[in-house]
């Protein structure tokens, strides 16, 4: 991967949702937008993967970023990769303690929201374990992020861009699969959540 070249990268088209990209998907975009660096982009429909996909792709994931002639299978790697080779501006979440409490609540709160959304059981507590988790991530933005709209304040990290798409996909699922949306118990979250929208809204949408 050069700076004066395209990136490649190959992502999923979502018919389901009014987004285009999946959650990890929208993360690698974000962080490249961030970066200020030039990629090209191919949708695929993971419904009906081309042969030349699954060449790069065995396993069908996505997304995919061709990085010094490697194909990368996998968000974490991707942006990792794309922060060492490119570090200006920095989107690393310091001190390590704040990422590692940020991240642990966006790890939960995914997970407890593909449960709610998977279950057809009202009382299985699948909706108070996602409530639990985001009433958590609430307080801890009321307790940790007062001087800015991101989890490291004023600037925007790798946290806020893993975690942000997540948040959105959850808002528009659940919101068309269940008719659920975040309560205005949690005001926090909810300018959060809306401050990500606002600045990748060509992103998300």
């Amino acid at each position: 991967m050069m700076l004066n070249r395209p990136l490649k990268s190959y992502m999923t088209k979502n018919l389901r949702y009014k987004s285009t990209y999946c959650p990890f998907t929208q993360r690698v975009l974000l962080t490249l937008e961030e970066k200020h660096l030039p990629y090209g982009l191919k949708l695929v429909d993971l419904g009906n993967k081309p042969a030349w996909f699954l060449s790069i792709s065995p396993e069908g994931k996505v997304p995919v970023a061709k990085v010094d002639d490697k194909w990368i299978a996998d968000s974490d790697v991707i942006t990792q990769t794309v922060e060492e080779k490119f570090p200006d501006p920095s989107l690393v979440t310091p001190p390590e303690s704040f990422c590692v409490h940020s991240c642990s609540f966006g790890s939960k709160i995914f997970s407890t929201y593909i449960g709610f959304l998977k279950s057809k059981d009202a009382n299985d507590g699948t909706e108070k374990a996602l409530l639990n988790e985001l009433s958590a991530f609430n307080d801890y933005i009321k307790e940790n992020m007062g001087s800015g709209p991101f989890i490291n304040r004023k600037d925007i990290s790798a946290a806020d861009l893993s975690l942000g798409p997540k948040l959105y996909h959850m808002e528009i699922a659940l919101g068309h699969y269940k008719k659920w949306s975040v309560s205005d118990s949690l005001p926090h979250l909810k300018i959060y959540m809306k401050k990500q929208v606002e600045e990748h809204c060509k992103t998300f949408h």
